[in-house]
């Protein structure tokens, strides 16, 4: 095969100085031919390798038949029915190839965002090797992390929440967005099931989303490219966020968390040619401002308070003054707190534990039980102590003294009756 320097220098001999043809082939030393060939050819010459036959040529025709039939047959499943001898790889690379003929091509189109138009959010799941103590002795993994991205200028923001309910996500929402000052149009989630498992926004999500006079969009079954933006800032938080790092407290690992972002999106992202936080503010002054009042969010019971006066929020009980047993009382969870209140006034606050089956008990509560204990057995000490008793130990029933006067036939409430003096 001529070379691709020889092929330079027969074009320049024969063009630029005019040198025969022969003359050319004995310089160096080439078949007239050759030059011929060269001189004609407008391109260098290129090395091209006969295609040679595959092992899976033989069974294609099997492997339409099947595709034409089942498009979305698994690999695996085609090896077993026509009965492949060879390794899968050969196979899996014509599948690749000729699938789309059946299955058809669902191209993806770039899409531009406006300015203060949409955010994408999504809960990102850290891997099962990072474990973040809770208290109570326990470490936890695989808390959920609620990040949101906002579509124009690639702003990310994160926070980590103690559990997938309503009201920790709409909380951690809440959260995120009164940090940028403002809400986005629209709010682009996933078929999360608090959110919208069923295909439709659930009443919860519908009514943070009225408040913040914004729409929760929810992404269509089977399409992750839907919220690509969020799907890539999950996984450079598994890649640049989380290599390395040990957390003593869910408030550690969201200090943290803060601290990284701060610095992350101060970097250049390439499809937006700019920083996210230089284009922060053009996103800020198209968004909507932040409601007069704060959204409905958190996790909210109402229930009668029993003897035993413990609530329960996600698996923790905590303890509520014990002088409100027997009435109804209003429970309201943060991500940080739970504050029991009735009748509006505050029964009960204590730091939200994230641990699993724990006890929260305010000592005062405790304290305030073990005084009603104490009073209710001297009531009962009292009340034995009242009651005469017969000779042999057994109690003597005190009958009511009107059982009295009707026995005798008496009644001293007719006015009829004169008191003689006599």
């Amino acid at each position: 095969m001529l070379k691709v320097e020889d092929w330079a220098e027969i074009r320049r001999l024969r063009r630029a100085e005019g040198v025969p043809i022969k003359e050319i082939a004995r310089r160096l030393g080439i078949a007239r031919n050759t030059v011929r060939a060269a001189l004609s050819s407008d391109r260098p010459p290129k090395y091209e390798r006969a295609p040679r036959g595959s092992v899976v040529d033989p069974f294609e025709p099997q492997i339409r038949a099947l595709l034409a039939e089942w498009p979305r047959m698994p690999g695996p499943v085609v090896a077993e029915r026509i009965r492949w001898p060879y390794s899968i790889a050969p196979l899996r690379k014509r599948l690749a190839v000729i699938r789309p003929e059946y299955v058809g091509i669902d191209p993806v189109d770039r899409t531009v965002y406006e300015p203060g138009q949409i955010a994408q959010c999504d809960l990102w799941f850290p891997e099962d090797g990072v474990k973040v103590p809770v208290g109570s002795g326990q470490s936890r993994s695989k808390l959920p992390v609620l990040v949101m991205t906002l579509g124009f200028s690639r702003f990310m923001s994160a926070v980590m929440i103690p559990s997938r309910q309503a009201g920790d996500i709409l909380s951690g929402m809440w959260q995120l967005v009164s940090g940028i000052g403002r809400v986005p149009r629209t709010l682009v989630w996933d078929r999360e099931s608090a959110i919208g498992g069923t295909g439709r926004v659930s009443a919860p999500a519908a009514a943070f989303a009225g408040t913040l006079a914004t729409q929760i969009r929810l992404a269509p079954r089977r399409d992750p490219e839907f919220k690509g933006m969020v799907e890539r800032a999950n996984g450079f938080l598994e890649t640049s966020f989380l290599p390395g790092r040990l957390f003593t407290s869910p408030a550690d690992f969201n200090a943290q968390l803060a601290d990284w972002l701060a610095r992350a999106n101060t970097r250049t992202v390439r499809s937006v040619q700019g920083r996210p936080v230089d284009l922060l503010e053009t996103d800020y002054q198209a968004m909507v401002p932040l409601p007069p009042v704060d959204p409905p969010i958190g996790l909210n019971t109402r229930i009668r308070l029993s003897r035993d006066y413990y609530v329960r929020v996600d698996t923790v009980d905590y303890s509520v003054d014990p002088r409100m047993i027997g009435r109804f009382v209003d429970v309201t969870a943060s991500l940080n707190t739970v504050t029991v209140f009735c009748d509006g006034q505050v029964a009960a606050r204590h730091d939200r534990s994230w641990a699993k089956q724990g006890l929260v008990t305010d000592p005062a509560h405790k304290a305030t039980a073990e005084r009603m204990r104490q009073a209710l057995a001297e009531d009962r000490q009292r009340r034995q102590a009242a009651t005469r008793h017969h000779h042999d130990g057994h109690p003597v029933a005190m009958r009511a003294l009107p059982d009295y006067d009707a026995l005798f036939g008496v009644d001293f409430t007719s006015p009829s009756m004169k008191v003689s003096n006599e």
